[in-house]
């Protein structure tokens, strides 16, 4: 049962969920695609590879579907909200909350990495206080649907521009695509800009 909006962008609407019969909250994100049927299985193995990524600083998928032909997530709420709302643009930060931060996002995406799933859009709004305020990187749901259909055409470089590396404009993010982003991230902490 969606109780409310969580958040609109670009690429897909998020609503905080109730399941009707675990009681449980959920953020279910609804990506605006629409998918074919050609695309659809591709969608389903690419999805079941993050939901089956386990790891305390990566959001848990906890279901996926298609509704006709629009992609859904149906992920763990992390009701502590996005770092970007906890330290708006222009914050700086201490040095031994970053050194924490860092150390998470990083143990995150090398886990990520070695399931080979590049995340592609790592920011501060992708990155989420869970119940005991530590970071949970959310948001493969890019991963997910440019993997899926870059087969098919050429993409635009998917991502935030100000947290892309070269590569990745250039259409051709890997693994250190993610740590350059995670590196402006470092800097705009440290300095209180990008």
């Amino acid at each position: 049962r969606l109780l409310r909006v969580l958040g609109q962008g670009a690429f897909a609407d998020v609503y905080l969920a109730e399941h009707q019969y675990l009681e449980r909250a959920a953020a279910i994100k609804v990506l605006h695609v629409q998918m074919d049927p050609q695309t659809q299985e591709q969608f389903r193995r690419e999805a079941r590879t993050i939901a089956h990524l386990q790891h305390p600083h990566i959001v848990q998928v906890l279901d996926f579907g298609l509704d006709d032909q629009t992609p859904y997530l149906v992920m763990e709420y992390m009701p502590g909200g996005t770092l970007r709302s906890h330290h708006p643009k222009g914050t700086r930060l201490p040095l031994d909350q970053i050194v924490t931060y860092v150390k998470q996002i990083a143990s995150a995406l090398d886990y990520a990495h070695e399931q080979h799933v590049i995340h592609r859009d790592i920011k501060p709004e992708n990155l989420l206080l869970n119940a005991k305020h530590e970071i949970v990187l959310s948001d493969f749901g890019l991963a997910v649907v440019h993997r899926t259909l870059d087969s098919l055409s050429t993409q635009d470089p998917a991502g935030t521009p100000l947290y892309m590396a070269p590569e990745q404009i250039k259409g051709h993010p890997c693994a250190a695509s993610d740590q350059y982003a995670l590196g402006i991230i470092l800097y705009e902490w440290l300095m209180g800009e990008a």
